[in-house]
């Protein structure tokens, strides 16, 4: 049986594929550890590639072996999300490296959920995203209700997870849900140059920027200048400030440490 995660390690980055194509990448207990497995393993890198191998980026949860005529009885599915799609969105948010998702093919149900966790999303013109959950009765979870509705807002979200109609590439890109909608042809080599750009940038930065992103959804503005004037101080006594600020007026590149 294949692995149902690939890693390639590059010297700052790695490139992490979600490999069950035969069944669109849709996740079992096994695939989750793997994956968590994975990420930790990446802790020590400067960017984080994520993507789907074959025709789809992720269909979301394996339905089958969820068949209730073969079942004594319904299944616990708020303990599965406990127990393994929740830790996978708060895993992949607490990465302190830039996080990018290249969505090569469909992402459907928790699959999409899955790449809109990521910091950066880049989609192949032919992807979808597809808010599957209503087909079956459920909402859009593994943190898909939280972003649907702080990146389009309620009357967008709503739509979505509603009809569950496919939203295009193009689509996504220009509602704000994604960074950029790309030919299917350029889309790995974009993702790609970009995990290689973020990899030799400002790591700490990279991660306190994060943080103020994050938080910017519940503060107020007054907590929130506070806490830049606190994020601002830690960036500005890493040596990456003094290092950019040297660059700069030299007229040179800057070496960034990646150092945390």
């Amino acid at each position: 049986m294949a692995d149902p995660i690939l890693v390639e390690d590059h010297d700052t980055w790695c490139e992490i594929t979600l490999n069950r194509p035969d069944r669109l990448n849709s996740f079992t207990p096994e695939m989750h550890l793997a994956l968590r497995d994975a990420l930790n393993g990446a802790r020590d890198k400067r960017a984080v590639l994520l993507t789907g191998a074959g025709r789809g980026f992720c269909a979301g949860q394996d339905l089958g072996d969820r068949d209730p005529r073969k079942m004594d009885g319904p299944p616990d599915l708020g303990e599965t999300v406990r127990t393994y799609w929740a830790p996978l969105v708060r895993q992949i948010q607490a990465l302190e490296m830039p996080v990018i998702c290249a969505v090569n093919g469909v992402a459907a149900g928790a699959g999409s959920s899955v790449a809109l966790a990521c910091d950066m999303v880049l989609a192949a013109e032919s992807a979808k995203f597809i808010q599957s959950f209503s087909k079956v009765g459920l909402i859009p979870d593994t943190g898909g209700s939280w972003h649907l509705t702080a990146m389009l807002g309620r009357a967008r979200a709503m739509g979505l997870a509603l009809t569950a109609e496919p939203l295009s590439a193009a689509q996504a890109a220009d509602w704000g849900l994604i960074w950029k909608a790309l030919p299917d042809d350029a889309l790995m080599e974009e993702a790609r140059a970009l995990a290689e750009k973020l990899s030799h940038g400002p790591t700490f930065g990279y991660a306190r920027t994060k943080d103020a992103i994050t938080a910017a959804a519940t503060n107020t503005l007054d907590a929130h200048l506070d806490y830049e004037a606190e994020l601002m101080k830690l960036c500005g006594e890493h040596p990456d400030y003094a290092e950019g600020v040297s660059a700069f007026l030299d007229k040179r590149a800057p070496k960034f440490s990646g150092s945390r």
